[in-house]
C-alpha cells in the first residue's frame, strides 16, 4: 500500500499412551499444585528465590517485604530466615508467566521467567504516543482507537512550518493488510544546537507481525529524492530507541527546506507484506 501523506504541526507533550507419557503428565499436574504453594499473601504473585520467612516459617515475596514491618499472617517479626528447603523445591517448579489472565500458556523455571515476561507478547500495551505523559494501558485491539480518540492531533494532514525552531511531533494511523500503523515524524535536537527530522514508520502489532511487512519512506523535491527502507518496529519497542541509534529516516533541515514546498513537508510512505 503506498500512500502520499503529510503530518500536522501541532506541538504535543505527547501471542495409545505409554507409561512414560503417563508420568510426564503427573509430573506437570504435581508442578502445578506446588506452585500454589509458593503464592504471596500480600499480592497474590509467586514467592520466588531468595526466599526468606518469618520466625514462624511464612513466606512474603521479595516485591512485598520491603513494604512490610511485621508477617501478614502471624503479625510477627519478618527477620532475615532464609528457608532453603523452598528455595531447593523452587527450582523444580514449572511456574505460568504472570500474563496467563492475558493468555499466556507459557510455564518456566523461575530462573527463565522474568526474562520471558519482559518479552511477553500478552503484556498489556502501553500508549505509544511519541512525546505524551499518557500512562494509558490496554489490549492490542485498543491501542489505534485509544490513539484516535485521545491524541487528537493524531491525523493524515500536512505538515507546516518546517521551520519553526522548536522539538516537533506529527503522528499520522494508517490502517492496511488488516493492521494499523503508526508514522513518526519528530523534528528535535538530538546533539546540541542541531536540529534533524526523524521518521519512522510502527506497526500497531507484536514484534513477531512487524517481520510481516516492510516499509518505504520517501521525500521528493527540485528533482531530489532521499528514501528510507527498513522493516517497521513494533510498538514495544521505544521510537526515542530507534532515534538515538539512527536507526530510522534522518534529514537535516536543511535538506527539508531543500524538499520542501513553501515551508511544507510531505512524505510518501509505502507498506508492503514480505
Amino acid at each position: 500500500m503506498s500512500n502520499q501523506i503529510a503530518l500536522p504541526t501541532k506541538r504535543r507533550r505527547l501471542p495409545s499412551t505409554s507409561s512414560s507419557s503417563a508420568t510426564a503428565t503427573n509430573t506437570i499436574t504435581v508442578s502445578a499444585d506446588v506452585a500454589s504453594l509458593f503464592e504471596c499473601p500480600v499480592c497474590f504473585g509467586y514467592i520466588l528465590p531468595p526466599i526468606l520467612q518469618c520466625q514462624n516459617g511464612h513466606l512474603v515475596c521479595s516485591n512485598c517485604r520491603p513494604k512490610l514491618t511485621r508477617c501478614p499472617k502471624c503479625r510477627g517479626p519478618l527477620g532475615n530466615i532464609r528457608n532453603l528447603a523452598m528455595e531447593q523445591i523452587a527450582t523444580t517448579v514449572m511456574f505460568p508467566c504472570k500474563y496467563s489472565t492475558s493468555s499466556c500458556v507459557v510455564s518456566l523455571l523461575h530462573t527463565e521467567k522474568e526474562e520471558h515476561e519482559v518479552a511477553c507478547e500478552f503484556q498489556p500495551y502501553s500508549c505509544p504516543c511519541p512525546g505524551a505523559s499518557c500512562k494509558w494501558q490496554g489490549s492490542l485491539e485498543e491501542v489505534a482507537a485509544h490513539l484516535i480518540m485521545s491524541h487528537k492531533a493524531i491525523t493524515a494532514l500536512q505538515a507546516k512550518d518546517i521551520n519553526l525552531p522548536a522539538a516537533m511531533d506529527w503522528v499520522m494511523v494508517q490502517s492496511c493488510f488488516g493492521h494499523d500503523f503508526m508514522l513518526v515524524l519528530q523534528k528535535k535536537e538530538k546533539f546540541d544546537g542541531h536540529q534533524q527530522f526523524f521518521a519512522i514508520v510502527q506497526l500497531i502489532g507484536s514484534r513477531k507481525q512487524a517481520e510481516n511487512f516492510a516499509y518505504r519512506l520517501e521525500l521528493n523535491g527540485q528533482r531530489r529524492r532521499l528514501t528510507w527502507e527498513a522493516t517497521p518496529s513494533s510498538i514495544r519497542e521505544r521510537v526515542s530507541s530507534a532515534i538515538m541509534n539512527s536507526d530510522c529516516l534522518v534529514f537535516e533541515t536543511s535538506i527539508a527546506q531543500l524538499l520542501g514546498d513553501n515551508d511544507n513537508l510531505s512524505i510518501n510512505v509505502t507498506i508492503y507484506m514480505v
